[in-house]
């Protein structure tokens, strides 16, 4: 299984980006999807952006609302992350994640990370 996370980039403050992050390889079954990010600097803990259910509830962290929007299409197997009014401190690597069953049969879920899309707000 394998997670592949795109759209990241430098934008100016209020700009807006899409991220998207498509899951392959064995997959029998996908639960909640998610963005996390971890901000440049030693110390920084890598932080949950927003999650989305299977069935499409949606979480945020309170510094994102209302310019955040997370969206899954299951057929593809791919998550996004539209993000608006972007400010210098939404800097950082973002990551995808995915609780995804990997083996035929089983109902066994697992945790699967992007490898990080570098997104940067100029001032």
């Amino acid at each position: 299984v394998q997670l592949q996370a795109s759209g990241g980039g430098l934008v100016q403050t209020g700009g807006s980006l899409r991220l998207s992050c498509v899951a392959s390889g064995s997959i029998f079954g996908i639960n909640d999807m998610g963005w996390y990010r971890q901000a440049p600097g030693s110390g920084k803990q890598r932080e949950s952006v927003a999650t989305i259910t299977n069935g499409g509830i949606t979480n945020y962290a309170d510094s994102v609302k209302g310019r955040f929007t997370i969206s899954r299409d299951n057929a593809k197997n791919t998550v996004y992350l539209q993000m608006n009014s972007l400010k210098p401190e939404d800097t950082a690597i973002y990551y995808c994640k995915a609780l995804i069953n990997p083996t035929r049969g089983a109902f066994l879920y697992y945790n699967y990370w992007g490898q990080g899309t570098q997104v940067t707000v100029s001032s």
